[in-house]
């Protein structure tokens, strides 16, 4: 990451990043505060995202680690999850967030500036689609969706990228989070590894240790660790990327400042007094290890169904242990006796399949499979798509609002930050007043559909009451606040004081 040097501070204070052994001081601290969930983490992991990386111990992603996995209802809803969270958030080569005039402008001004911030949110909007991002927030949505907590690391490409923008889908198992005072996730540790080629080509400059290049000049793929820490200080954020390979003592690779936080941390669900969120899997936990256990015994029934269970007579002539119950086997026996024959099964399991019915059904439920998956028919009336559009936005109207403001709205704001450093747009500061930030994903546009139905059942009932009452409708004004909240660009509406002015010039 490109940064300017620090400045050094006392060691003492909180958040400094003048010593490196401070920094991973702090960092040991909240990263076992943190190691009361992990267990858990890892649970849902198991049942819903199985074989990715271990939050303890050794092992890579898509690793073979989950052999008790009988039941596919979880893993296929979480996919399922994620990818709505993805189109009605987020939808890639669509534009899912837009710049207005804030509310310190009004006339001549609000209408001269709409279509020039209309034009930098179209330049902020391609350089998220030509980017890798599309491919790392579902990444991230997964991690959401299962353990409830989420990080995505967001930097500026190297020059002549066809995007200015990189997107990492950084692990729960590499991020450690700290909670601040406003109770968003400010204070974000990650623990990485990298081999020496890696570390240079991220840091050219980095003063490395003699004992490190032996190392890695005999072993060109160690891997050593890195621990990256980004923490606020004032309106900024200082980082800083220790070495702690274990070979030397730790030594910094790089330091700096950032105006907002290149890590995005966010959450589907908060409890008073967590730091880090609760997914819709912990939820539906006991369901899932539920169905999973009937499906174990409902296998084992039918392995017992096909092969049964039989006795034999120990006769001399038959060797149980050499017998294969396989079609066209002749097995041999003792005259007079009685063979090889059949157990009786002592039960059934026909009522495995209605309580594994029920489960299924609740874990899609509590997986939002039911509510936000693709439409069963293909005709739809008008009713119904405003319908299933209102309960959307009322299932997910929390999460949304949180997603909103821990997700969208960091995300946008640095992007503005890095295009507007580079010159690529105006500058522009979006802070609510001057310019506001406007957010036309498919769920806020559901969101916004009350509004408009109720803004439109009065103008019905304004103009059953006759013509006095209808010219109390500014029209002009109607129009073009029906325009900003179905998203319409700036370039379409005419500015109210072009309408104005001719106005004016019929009057006189």
């Amino acid at each position: 990451m490109p940064a300017s040097a620090a400045v050094k501070q006392p060691a003492r204070r909180k958040g400094d990043l003048s010593e490196p052994e401070a920094l991973l001081e702090r960092y040991r601290v909240a990263r076992d505060r943190r190691s009361v969930w992990e267990g858990h983490w890892q649970e849902c992991y198991d049942h819903a995202l199985p074989n990715g990386r271990p939050f303890r111990g050794s092992g890579t992603p898509g690793e073979r680690r989950v052999d008790r996995l009988f039941d596919g209802t979880a893993p296929d809803a979480v996919e399922q999850l994620a990818a709505s969270l993805l189109s009605e958030l987020t939808p890639p080569w669509s534009r899912w967030f837009g710049f207005q005039p804030g509310p310190t402008l009004a006339g001549a001004e609000r209408d001269r500036i709409a279509p020039l911030l209309d034009r930098a949110a179209g330049i902020v909007q391609a350089h998220f689609d030509r980017s890798n991002f599309a491919v790392e927030i579902h990444q991230s949505f997964l991690d959401l969706v299962a353990v409830g907590t989420a990080s995505l690391l967001m930097e500026e490409a190297a020059p002549g990228a066809p995007s200015s923008l990189r997107f990492t889908a950084v692990p729960l198992a590499e991020a450690v989070l700290e909670e601040g005072p406003d109770g968003r996730l400010d204070a974000t540790f990650r623990r990485s590894e990298a081999t020496l080629a890696q570390i240079l080509q991220r840091f050219p400059g980095a003063d490395l240790p003699e004992e490190l290049r032996k190392q890695a000049a005999g072993d060109p793929d160690s891997r050593f660790p890195l621990v990256e820490a980004v923490l606020p200080d004032g309106t900024a954020y200082r980082w800083g990327v220790v070495l702690d390979s274990g070979l030397t003592e730790p030594s910094w690779l790089a330091q700096g400042r950032f105006a907002q936080s290149p890590f995005v941390n966010f959450r589907w669900l908060k409890a008073p007094g967590e730091t880090y969120g609760r997914s819709p899997v912990m939820k539906a936990l006991p369901d899932i290890k539920t169905a999973n256990k009937v499906v174990e015994l409902v296998l084992k029934n039918a392995s017992i169904a096909v092969t049964g269970i039989w006795q034999a007579d120990d006769d001399g002539v038959l060797n149980p242990t050499t017998i294969r119950l396989v079609p066209g086997t002749i097995i041999p026996k003792a005259v007079g006796s009685a063979g090889l024959t059949p157990l009786a099964n002592p039960g059934r399991f026909d009522v495995s399949q209605l309580v594994l019915d029920d489960l299924r059904g609740r874990i899609r439920h509590a997986l939002l499979v039911d509510r936000l998956g693709p439409v069963e028919s293909a005709r739809m009336t008008a009713t119904e798509v405003l319908e299933r559009s209102v309960e959307m936005a009322r299932l997910l109207g929390a999460t949304y609002g949180r997603l909103q403001a821990e997700l969208m709205t960091p995300l946008v704001l640095r992007a503005v930050s890095i295009l507007r450093r580079r010159g690529e747009i105006p500058d522009i500061t979006v802070d609510g007043r001057l310019v506001e930030l406007q957010h036309r994903s498919p769920l806020a546009q559901a969101q916004a559909q009350r509004d408009v139905q109720a803004t439109l059942r009065w103008l019905d009932s304004v103009k059953a009451l006759g013509p006095e009452a209808e010219a109390t409708v500014d029209a002009a004004a109607t129009a073009h606040w029906l325009g900003e909240a179905f998203g319409v660009p700036a370039k379409l509406m005419r500015a109210e004081a072009a309408t104005a002015g001719q106005d004016g010039g019929s009057n006189g």
